[in-house]
């Protein structure tokens, strides 16, 4: 058994609900603005139980794919920061943004380690998709740091949040469907 064949199809999946989730809690969230509001705002009020099972959704099967990833490549490093993403994103959907402190540690966590997660993989990818990783890997990390310093290039804090988090769930999506066809 290729244990990439049962890890790519969950980040797959995963980070696929994830961005079907948040794309119809939006959309019926009264008076939700992409540019204005941060994607966590999803996780309270009427959009609660898509956003957050969905976000927790993510992170569980991110984490399960990490331990496959793990079995078949061996790669500690990625591993880890996979495992990590994984890990933040179960605490999003389990401490919504209501409880401060957890939220944001969860929210940096899923942010930071999944940006390096895609950085990382370039060495378990073919090109071009291992260059595709590495810069949405970096794409990510730049907004993150921007995010932190309050720049938001005219985005919007929900804008510039969603530069963080869309590269991401790209290339979850990308890696997991490049490790579902991989020889």
């Amino acid at each position: 058994m290729h244990h990439r064949n049962v890890g790519g199809p969950l980040l797959l999946v995963g980070s696929t609900q994830f961005i079907i989730s948040m794309i119809v809690a939006e959309s019926v969230y009264p008076g939700y603005s992409i540019s204005l509001n941060y994607i966590s705002d999803l996780g309270v009020g009427p959009t609660a139980a898509i956003f957050n099972f969905s976000a927790f959704l993510l992170g569980l099967m991110t984490v399960v794919s990490a331990y496959f990833m793990h079995r078949e490549f061996q790669n500690v490093v990625f591993t880890a920061f996979i495992g990590l993403a994984g890990i933040g994103a179960m605490a999003v959907g389990i401490f919504p943004e209501t409880t401060g402190l957890p939220h944001a540690l969860a929210a940096i966590i899923t942010f930071l380690f999944g940006g390096l997660a895609a950085i990382t993989a370039y060495k378990l990818e073919k090109k071009p998709l291992n260059y595709f990783s590495v810069a949405l890997g970096i794409v990510s990390l730049t907004a993150l740091i921007l995010s932190l310093g309050n720049a938001s290039l005219g985005l919007g804090k929900g804008g510039m949040e969603r530069m963080i988090a869309y590269p991401v769930l790209v290339w979850e999506s990308a890696f997991g469907g490049h490790m579902i066809n991989a020889r």
